[in-house]
């Protein structure tokens, strides 16, 4: 896992509106996750979910590691202690912005309130938009994506395009002990990503100048 001090690439996001920030490369993408020892351990030395891990339950991923952070405490709450950075190939992660469905009623997306209900039971993947948190959890004006998958979606991710699963508690847990000392704070070398003109039109991106950003 590539990683960078928190004061520089903080300074090159987006300070506001609907961005992905993320970890990624040509052909790939790391997404992160949170699970109970069981379920993350089996993950992070089998290469892939299964165990005790739900394939009837809709799973939440995350590609920016901070709000990751804000919503597992740091890796502190209870089921959430062994933090997951999960590689997934970026045509999947694509295929997943395309079939989101926002969690909440978009009357520029759906023509009704009923239409929109039909196709969020009818999808595999589930949107939202949250406000992006800071190393200490202060909310910020920018917002932070997370998709939720289920069926063959979340099989797909889960056991068969999953490229790497990495157990990444360890590095977690060192760099809490930064949260008051951001100067000394390292966190995955994130970037805006871009995906392609109908996946960023789906999920509602925010334009964004990538200039030398990768």
């Amino acid at each position: 896992m590539k990683v960078a001090p928190y004061i520089d690439v903080a300074a090159v996001w987006p300070s506001s509106g609907r961005h992905i920030l993320a970890s990624h490369d040509e052909d790939s993408i790391v997404v992160y996750q949170a699970y109970r020892p069981a379920i993350g351990r089996y993950a992070a030395m089998n290469g892939h979910f299964g165990g005790e891990f739900s394939f009837s339950r809709m799973s939440w991923i995350k590609p920016n590691f901070l709000w990751m952070m804000y919503r597992s405490g740091w890796g502190t709450k209870e089921g959430q202690e062994v933090i997951l950075a999960v590689t997934i190939p970026r045509r999947l992660f694509e295929e997943i912005l395309v079939a989101a469905v926002p969690s909440a009623f978009d009357a520029s997306k759906h023509r009704d309130t009923d239409s929109w209900k039909g196709a969020l039971a009818a999808s595999e993947v589930r949107l939202q938009w949250d406000p992006d948190h800071g190393p200490n959890g202060a909310p910020q004006q920018r917002r932070a994506i997370q998709l939720g998958l289920r069926g063959e979606m979340l099989r797909r991710y889960a056991e068969t395009e999953v490229i790497r699963i990495e157990d990444i508690s360890g590095f977690v847990a060192e760099q809490r002990e930064f949260l008051g000392n951001p100067d000394k704070l390292l966190v995955p070398a994130e970037t805006v990503y871009q995906p392609d003109v109908a996946a960023a039109a789906n999920v509602a991106l925010d334009p964004f100048d990538l200039g030398s950003a990768t």
